[in-house]
């Protein structure tokens, strides 16, 4: 079994799914299977449907008759759910981000405390890498990675540095990319910016915010009457997104009303306030202090 992290929000996420017994859910971020080892717990006759494309996921399958693993993004949930002879599901968990395990493998490129192959693809089959976006990006594409998805406020100077490193060298490992932008890291708060520059390329090349609109988009359509959606987050902009759909039924913050003023989206949000970890779980495990989770419930 691979090393995974520490399931998040645990108790509250699972809590937030109000799990029938024989009802059919969906786990769209496996991982390390903690999520869905606690939800086969609570089923009898029902049915659970993972997915994640990482190969190294494959490790954590359970044997169990009640569950099946999908090696695909959820992005592709309806048509994998149709092809498993799903069509209406009873609740769907997803524990969004990048689990420990990734960031604790030196080799996927994931984490600027190592020096590998510059790559943090989730699924490591597909073709487009963080070394193909630095090497490649045109400079006004670069700006708008490193502001969209890290909220960079020097994203103009970032670019500048990676196309003018590039020029002489390619960029190939992370102690390469590191040299290039040395220039453009703050003072006493290089390891926070870091983060925010290797978030903004991980998002980019993995298509992350496309993919999550996606699938709440088709959960929200699966889901039973009275069905729930459960998100975990971890950063401002998945968290937006999130929030905004289920108040709105929109990624924006603009309504829809019918004739009589009522707001039109397919959920109900559950939770008025976002829920986080405890003192306690952060104390256990550091890297649930960013965990956002949020929890709605499709309308009768």
């Amino acid at each position: 079994m691979m090393d995974y992290h520490l399931p998040v929000l645990l108790k509250e996420s699972i809590e937030g799914l109000k799990i029938k017994p024989n009802g059919v859910y969906v786990d769209a971020t496996f991982g390390g299977g903690g999520h869905s080892n606690e939800i086969l717990r609570r089923l009898e006759k029902g049915k659970l449907i993972a997915f994640d494309q990482d190969e190294d996921a494959e490790a954590n399958v359970p044997d169990d008759r009640r569950f099946t693993f999908v090696r695909h993004n959820f992005r592709f949930l309806k048509n994998f759910l149709k092809y498993q002879g799903v069509e209406a599901i009873d609740g769907l968990l997803a524990d969004l981000g990048v689990s420990s395990h990734h960031f604790d493998s030196p080799h996927r490129g994931f984490s600027f405390r190592f020096d590998s192959e510059l790559d943090m693809r989730m699924n490591t089959k597909s073709g487009f890498s963080a070394k193909e976006l630095v090497n490649t990006y045109p400079l006004n594409k670069l700006i708008s990675v490193f502001h969209d998805y890290g909220e960079l406020h020097n994203a103009k100077a970032l670019g500048k540095a990676i196309v003018n490193y590039r020029e002489k060298n390619l960029i190939n490992s992370i102690r390469e990319l590191l040299e290039s932008i040395n220039s453009c890291l703050p003072k006493y708060s290089e390891n926070q910016y870091l983060a925010k520059v290797f978030q903004a390329l991980r998002i980019e090349v993995n298509h992350e915010i496309e993919n999550l609109k996606t699938m709440l988009v088709q959960a929200s359509q699966l889901l039973n009457s009275e069905g729930r959606l459960v998100v975990i987050s971890y950063h401002s902009l998945e968290d937006r997104i999130v929030k905004n759909f289920f108040r709105y039924g929109t990624f924006e913050t603009t309504m829809h009303t019918d004739l009589y003023g009522n707001v039109i989206r397919p959920l109900q949000p559950v939770n008025r306030k976002i829920i986080v970890p405890s003192e306690e779980e952060i104390k256990k495990n550091i890297r649930a202090r960013s965990a956002r989770l949020r929890i709605a419930a499709k309308l009768s």
